[in-house]
């Protein structure tokens, strides 16, 4: 018999929950299984709204919110009679919440969330059986009966010789009186162990969303790791005093039986995760991890550091005396504890520090501060800064005393987390056998997952992912992205999204959103937030524009059409090329480059001249290239003319002082004739040049490639340092 945990992460939505049958199926067909499962993440909170709300109305609008939730779980894991049957299960499992006792609504989640997992299980074949928690799980004056309650699992298993697969609510039981109650927050891992010894089983997995125990919280420690063994004391050590990933009373039940138990993660299944036993595979005198917790009616913290038969406790002592001070952390005490436990009081608002200067102590070999990384998009771009952080990791840690780990990465449609880092050589693979980024997934599961100081790359074309940024700021990440559709915002959506960063403590960089790695938005802020004023930017940093403009020599070479057509081939252009003929690229960088002078510019603001009439944009593309290769001799005529007077033409976006424009500034895109005088005239292929003329400071002229995707992972890579 083995006995499957998954919390509320990790049956959040119908792809995960597809993921986590994956697994059981998977157990189920080496032996019989029971599944424990937690109700879908953020449930039980909404339950306890519901339980503490008084208003009729407004409850029964949060039961149907629910209800609505867990209907659109079913409608994607099932279909015909088998949908109808789970549909007309949970409406009747609603019914009874919509009628319950204040008290008893938390009861509810783990009911619904199991009731989908057994169904579908079912429905796979698989000979299932639900149990209920509350028949079998006994408690009395508020402690489980363990000798009961072990005598009902292992009836109830008996019974069903020929079950496969039972599928269980963890968190809840019954009293005495045979009220339904729980066993507390993190009561799910509690029930898994309880089955688990009630049963006899072999194994017990506890499946969660980080990849088992670590040596300190990875969003507090980003250099944290996972602790591959260890034994049932130190666990249980870690777990009373901070530890969120293991539920303290869990390690009871397995220890008295004798069983081992892992710690997994459901979103990297291969991981190992942490094997809790009592002969843990460690050396004496090793450290397990560091941990703490508040004590808010006491107005201090208590961090505690573990280890596996510790030699000396004076030497600990002292080095985590030493590590503080060196920190610059006064602690409120002596160290204390006994045996292989070390405590030490500090200050609540130092208390993160504390945890991070001790682990550095006892854990960390090297004075290299680890940037973890999540990184969305894995196309041209995407795949060169993965490739570009594993060459340059070494240079990188020996310079600047960094080192970028990459710990997540997803595509359109898979992704991968691994707080112990993705090694670029085999984030392709790793991102094929990932999980499915469907709806949200990644984001959702970087908001899960992600330690403190971690960094989120976009480096995608999307024109949705912004939408998650706040969340990611607010859940403790910088952003850096090349995607210049999530700055081109309206400016209350922009000046939000900066505000945020700000008051989360976050940087937000997207230096390569204009003109690739070169220092262009560096520049035009440090102008603007200086007494030196902005008076006028002038660029011509379209590179699908450049690219043919400068390549075009009339009837010397290849027509117009031949060199769109190219670029296109080439990857220059937008899917329809008439995106950048149009300005609608060039609006993109001028609203960015105007925003970061300080100017609150709106797209309305811009006025833009294309560079071909309106009926090259309203006809399908392939009637476009008939009208633009018939086009031909007007452009040619056109070349000679800028020839024959020394000119050439390009597209120039403009941003110049007027006092009588709207915010100070006139904007405007169109093409326009220069001279040799003007460096517009010298670029060639996809350079940009973009020219800064300020109140006070010479004009300042910025020239380079503007297109290259190296070039735009090295960007992206300083911006990750800056």
């Amino acid at each position: 018999m083995q006995v499957l945990k998954f919390g509320g992460s990790s049956v959040a939505d119908a792809t995960r929950m597809s993921g986590v049958l994956d697994i059981v199926l998977a157990a189920a067909a080496k032996d019989r299984v029971i599944l424990v499962s937690s109700a879908i993440s953020g449930c039980t909170d909404a339950l306890i709204a519901i339980g503490a709300e008084t208003d009729p109305e407004r409850k029964a609008q949060q039961v149907e919110a629910l209800r609505r939730r867990h209907h659109a779980i079913a409608q994607r894991l099932f279909t015909g009679a088998e949908r109808a049957d789970m549909l007309a299960e949970l409406d009747a499992l609603f019914a009874e919440l919509a009628a319950a006792e204040p008290d008893a609504c938390v009861t509810f989640g783990e009911l619904f969330s199991t009731r989908i997992l057994a169904r579908k299980a079912a429905c796979e074949g698989v000979a299932t059986q639900w149990l209920d928690s509350r028949e079998l799980v006994r408690t009395l004056g508020g402690i489980v009966a363990e000798g009961l309650t072990y005598a009902n699992i292992r009836a109830a298993v008996q019974a069903a010789p020929d079950v496969r697969l039972f599928v269980a609510p963890g968190f809840i039981a019954s009293d005495g009186e045979g009220r339904a109650t729980t066993l507390g927050r993190g009561g799910s891992d509690y029930s898994a162990a309880l089955y688990a010894a009630g049963a006899g089983a072999g194994s017990l997995e506890i499946w969660t969303d980080v990849p088992g125990m670590m040596t300190a919280n990875p969003k507090v420690v980003p250099a944290a790791v996972t602790i591959p063994d260890i034994s049932y004391k130190a666990a249980l050590a870690l777990a009373e005093n901070g530890a969120k990933v293991l539920y303290a009373p869990t390690v009871g039940p397995a220890m008295e039986a004798g069983i081992a138990f892992s710690i997994r993660n459901t979103f990297d299944p291969r991981h190992p995760g942490t094997l809790v036993s009592g002969r843990p595979a460690v050396k004496a005198g090793d450290w397990m991890g560091v941990t703490s917790r508040t004590l808010p009616e006491r107005g201090e913290s208590v961090v505690c550091l573990v280890g596996e038969a510790v030699p000396s406790r004076a030497g600990a002592a002292s080095r985590i005396r030493a590590a503080l001070s060196e920190a610059g952390i006064q602690p409120l005490g002596e160290v204390t504890g006994e045996g292989d436990c070390f405590f030490i009081r500090v200050r609540p608002t130092v208390e993160q520090a504390a945890v991070g200067a001790i682990h550095h102590e006892f854990f960390e070999h090297r004075a290299v501060t680890v940037i973890p990384v999540f990184i969305a998009g894995y196309g041209a771009v995407g795949h060169e800064l993965v490739r570009l952080i594993g060459l340059s990791a070494d240079r990188i840690a020996r310079r600047r005393g960094r080192s970028i780990r990459i710990v997540g990465l997803s595509d359109s449609r898979r992704f991968v987390v691994d707080l112990r880092g993705i090694r670029p050589e085999e984030a392709g693979e790793r991102l094929s056998g990932g999980e499915s980024a469907a709806d949200g997934a990644f984001i959702d599961a970087v908001l899960a997952t992600a330690p403190r100081g971690a960094v989120f790359v976009d480096c995608t074309n999307d024109h949705h992912l912004h939408g998650r940024y706040t969340d990611l700021f607010r859940g403790g990440l910088s952003i850096v992205t090349s995607n210049r559709r999530s700055i081109a915002l309206p400016y209350v959506q922009y000046a939000a999204l900066k505000a945020e960063a700000r008051q989360n403590g976050a940087f937000f960089r997207y230096d390569t959103t204009v003109g690739n790695a070169l220092p262009i938005l560096e520049s035009i802020a440090s102008d603007a937030n200086c007494s030196d004023g902005i008076e006028s930017i002038e660029a011509v940093v379209s590179c699908t524009l450049n690219y043919i403009i400068t390549g075009y020599d009339g009837a010397l070479r290849d027509s117009l059409a031949t060199l769109l057509r190219r670029a296109q081939d080439e990857g220059l252009t937008e899917s329809d090329p008439r995106t950048d003929l149009g300005g609608k690229d060039v609006l993109r960088k001028l609203l960015i480059l105007a925003r970061e002078a300080g100017v609150a510019l709106e797209a309305d603001d811009v006025e833009i001249t294309p560079m071909l009439g309106p009926e090259f944009f309203d006809c399908p593309l392939d009637e476009f290239y008939r009208l633009l290769a018939g086009y031909e001799p007007q452009f040619v005529a056109r070349e000679a003319e800028l020839d024959a007077a020394g000119q050439r033409q390009r597209f120039v976006a403009s941003l110049r002082r007027d006092p009588a424009a709207r915010h100070g500034y006139r904007a405007e895109i169109k093409m326009q004739r220069v001279g040799p005088e003007s460096p517009f005239y010298w670029i060639s292929g996809t350079e940009n040049v973009t020219v800064v003329r300020s109140e006070y400071s010479a004009p300042l002229v910025i020239k380079g490639a503007g297109e290259g995707v190296r070039l735009a992972a090295t960007g992206i890579i300083k911006d990750i340092l800056m």
